[in-house]
């Protein structure tokens, strides 16, 4: 194994790794966490985020972020925040790249869909898949199903939101087997992970929605965070153009989230005196985190971007399409599996249970949304003309 960078003694370190469910020989050039992040890379389903729907459906223009290019600047955060904090940045980026694989096409509208779809076999949740495709559904390696990642890196992405109380199926199932100690907090990095989602998704729709003109600049300016950034920097440049202004103002509210994050993290390591990643693992909250007063902006920031943007009547169209859409291939698949492909098909028991179900859900939420919209158009539109 490669020697490792000097690393703070609660960061979680690859030489110490609890392992693989599957044990394999140790790579000469890479750490654990380095393969982590590299198989994260070359899955299949990291490769279909390219195509998957933050908020606007991938044909409503280029420029709009994707679940694949919301996770590269989710991974750079993370990256950041990593090295100044002494923390393995490789599993960091590892987490950010693998948090939005069990994602559905049509973003959160096609997951509530598909959740709606499979109420009664026992629901869909995109943290659930995400294990699932990590652990079972990529088949890629002749030994074994899944990614085998290390355990650091499984128990990060299980647990990124906190410590789990009430698991989904899967979840369950796998800790059971490879215990990720669900009642305790994730690692620090799995922390640092889940903050720079925050970061990114929080001021990438901002982005978005000026750029698409759901609300404008002028409407931001009294929101609490936003409103003085954009304040100081029409005052030191009065004449700047509005592509400028925005990029500038998302720059400076990044910074200005890193930097509490770093500053209340620090204070926080400071009190607890973690001497591991264990130690951090058992404390009754969570050691990186925003400062009292980010997090109420957070909030302000979250409360205009649901009411301006998550609920604008453009993006409530969409959604109720979409969620046809996905519910009509859900029930399609399911009552007529011959329609499915071989591969899918055999996994399949030809009724209507509870295990056709999940295969026709895990086949569902790895479409892209433009797979899942030709699916739909060329099974129904051949239907209607027969």
């Amino acid at each position: 194994m490669p020697a490792l960078l000097n690393l703070a003694v609660y960061a979680c370190r690859a030489d110490r790794s609890r392992g693989r469910l599957y044990p394999e020989p140790e790579s000469r050039m890479r750490s654990a966490f380095q393969r982590d992040r590299d198989r994260i890379i070359h899955c299949a389903a990291f490769r279909r985020l390219k195509y998957k729907t933050q908020v606007f459906v991938y044909h409503e223009g280029d420029y709009y972020r994707t679940r694949l290019t919301h996770s590269l600047e989710v991974a750079q955060i993370a990256r950041t925040v990593s090295r100044t904090l002494g923390l393995d940045e490789d599993l960091a980026e590892a987490l950010a790249l693998a948090h939005d694989l069990g994602h559905t096409p049509f973003g959160h509208a096609g997951e509530g869909a598909l959740d709606a779809a499979m109420k009664e076999f026992g629901g869909f949740d995109h943290n659930d898949q995400t294990l699932r495709i990590l652990t079972m559904l990529e088949r890629r390696y002749a030994d074994f199903d899944g990614l085998n990642l290390a355990w650091e890196t499984l128990e990060g992405v299980v647990k990124h939101n906190g410590p789990l109380a009430d698991p989904p199926p899967s979840i369950r199932a796998y800790s059971a087997r490879h215990d990720l100690e669900l009642h305790t907090f994730a690692g620090p990095e799995a922390q640092v992970a889940a903050l720079a989602d925050d970061i990114a998704y929080n001021n990438h729709d901002i982005d978005d929605g000026l750029r698409a003109g759901l609300f404008d600049i002028d409407d931001l300016r009294g929101v609490k965070l936003v409103g003085p950034v954009i304040d100081g920097l029409l005052k030191r440049y009065p004449k700047l153009e509005r592509g400028r202004l925005i990029h500038e103002t998302i720059r400076a509210l990044i910074g200005a989230m890193v930097e509490d994050l770093l500053a209340e993290t620090s204070r926080r390591l400071k009190a607890a005196k973690p001497k591991s990643a264990d130690a951090i693992r058992r404390l009754d909250r969570p050691v990186v985190a925003f400062s009292a007063g980010m997090r109420a902006n957070d909030r302000a920031l979250k409360k205009f971007l649901f009411q301006r943007m998550y609920r604008h009547p453009k993006v409530n169209r969409m959604n109720a399409r979409t969620r046809r859409v996905v519910r009509e291939l859900f029930d399609l698949y399911l009552g007529e599996q011959k329609r499915l492909p071989a591969e899918w098909r055999r996994l399949a028991d030809g009724r209507r249970s509870a295990a056709s179900a999940r295969v026709v859900a895990d086949y569902i939420a790895g479409m892209t949304d433009r797979y899942a919209l030709d699916a739909h158009k060329r099974v129904f539109l051949r239907d209607a003309m027969h």
